[in-house]
């Protein structure tokens, strides 16, 4: 199969990351007989120093001609660099905004896995902790409360902020098909998050779920409030596998699920469409106190690179051999210093990925 790869390496230690997934995946499309091809382009603070804007028409062009973009990390620090007196609409991050918005990525896929060998990272009780869970939370990225029409207003006197909550079935329907799709290439059940005991439009997410559940007989599907969903992912994460759900509720789980794994170093995201295309990112930042050091964990990065073979291409053996080189890096006791414990062996950005590569071959 030919892979045509759009890479962001953006900011801080994207560079350096972006360079250890590559080099994975690298060796998996040689191991696999695939063809691979990369074009670079600049966002976010590496743009503006080059172009004065964090994105550029002809890098989202570039990017939409590929079947996937691969990116490090955008932004730097906030209180020195001169990209954070730039007006807002200037700043990396709304790069990252853009080029979203011109892809039309409506889902995000955040997974949130708890290693058996970093267990001991986890904040969780030991009994709950030692089952260990591998969840994706499935976010609806572009509608609901965050794009819903918004004033403040002063009514005699006083002053008064509205913020408006809207969905309409099709943006949910897409949604749920993407989580019931994703959910068949995992342990076939989708735990579908809403409100549906106050907000309207929780009660029509729910229907709509439902309706599209019926076309996946294979898949179970149960419904939980927010709230008890919010309670469960600290008293027993172990019992999900695609949980779904809209903006403002993905927002806010996913950040919990993240914690609940003691290492966000770990974590891999992606953002699709309603084709096959997506963005792939670590859900770390950019780290800048460390960029250039080789210090920085290429593992989410290279994670991420998984979920886009699985998820873009289909090609679910070949980020079955990356998840797998990762554990086995980790079983042997190979860590970078974010997830560093006793007993294991220190290695760099470079070195970790050498490693993971050594497993695939």
């Amino acid at each position: 199969m030919k892979l045509k790869i759009t890479c962001i390496p953006g900011d801080g230690i994207g560079p350096e990351i972006v360079a250890e997934a590559r080099k994975v995946l690298d060796a998996v499309v040689e191991k696999y007989g695939h063809d691979m091809q990369y074009t670079d382009i600049l966002m976010g603070g590496a743009s503006i120093d080059v172009h004065g804007v964090p994105l550029t028409d002809e890098a989202v062009e570039t990017a939409k001609s590929a079947d996937a973009v691969l990116m490090g990390s955008i932004g730097g620090d906030t209180t020195t660099s001169p990209w954070y007196k730039l007006p807002p609409n200037l700043r990396p991050e709304a790069g990252l905004l853009g080029i979203r918005k011109a892809l039309n990525l409506f889902a995000n896929l955040r997974p949130a896995v708890l290693y058996e060998e970093l267990a001991q990272a986890c904040p969780l009780k030991q009994e709950i902790s030692e089952n260990g869970f591998d969840m994706l939370i499935m976010r609806e990225l572009t509608g609901g409360l965050y794009f819903g029409e918004r004033k403040t207003v002063e009514e005699n006197g006083v002053r008064k902020a509205i913020d408006t909550l809207t969905y309409d079935e099709n943006e949910i329907r897409r949604i749920a098909v993407k989580g019931f799709d994703i959910a068949r290439k995992r342990k076939k059940k989708v735990t579908s998050v809403d409100k549906a005991n106050v907000l309207d439009s929780s009660r029509l997410w729910r229907a709509v779920v439902e309706e599209v559940a019926k076309d996946y007989p294979d898949v179970t599907l149960e419904h939980m409030l927010v709230d008890n969903c919010a309670m469960q992912l600290v008293k027993d994460p172990a019992q999900f596998d695609v949980i779904l759900t809209e903006n403002m509720f993905g927002d806010i789980l996913s950040d919990e699920a993240s914690m609940v794994t003691g290492s966000i170093g770990m974590l891999a995201s992606a953002s699709l469409n309603d084709t096959k295309f997506g963005l792939y990112e670590p859900s770390h930042g950019s780290a800048p106190d460390i960029a250039g050091k080789d210090m920085a964990n290429p593992i989410a990065t290279i994670l991420s690179a998984s979920m886009m073979l699985r998820y873009s291409f289909d090609l679910d053996k070949e980020a079955d051999a990356i998840d797998e080189a990762v554990k086995q890096v980790l079983r042997d006791g190979y860590r970078t210093g974010d997830i560093m414990s006793e007993g294991c062996e220190k290695v760099g950005c470079k070195k970790m990925g050498d490693l993971i590569v050594e497993r695939i071959k």
